[in-house]
């Protein structure tokens, strides 16, 4: 399995990167075919202050797949584009880190 990662910092108008997020940006994340789930996070709290360049982080989003090429296979899909092109829309793109990894069963 394997998981894509995206971390958001704080955003000026957390209130309007929220409604916008939530409402408009997960609900076609979460068409995207191959996509097994999707886990959310508000960071509460960094334990390793200044390790992300000082940044306040804001939204942890997790999406996994089955695989590394049913990833691949993901953002090629037209729900993945339209995805990416409504986090431009809000402004998330200017605030995300994003990042794949192989989850290790044990």
């Amino acid at each position: 399995m394997v998981k894509y990662v995206a971390l958001y910092r704080k955003p000026a108008d957390v209130e309007a990167f929220d409604e916008a997020y939530f409402a408009s940006h997960l609900p076609l994340v979460e068409r995207t075919p191959g996509l097994l789930r999707a886990e959310i996070a508000k960071v509460t709290r960094v334990f390793v202050p200044g390790f992300l360049g000082g940044h306040e982080l804001h939204v942890m989003a997790e999406m996994y797949f089955e695989s590394s090429q049913a990833m691949k296979d993901a953002f090629g899909s037209p729900e993945w584009q339209a995805a990416g092109a409504n986090l431009t829309e809000i402004g998330g793109m200017e605030l995300v880190a994003m990042f794949a990894a192989e989850v290790v069963d044990r």
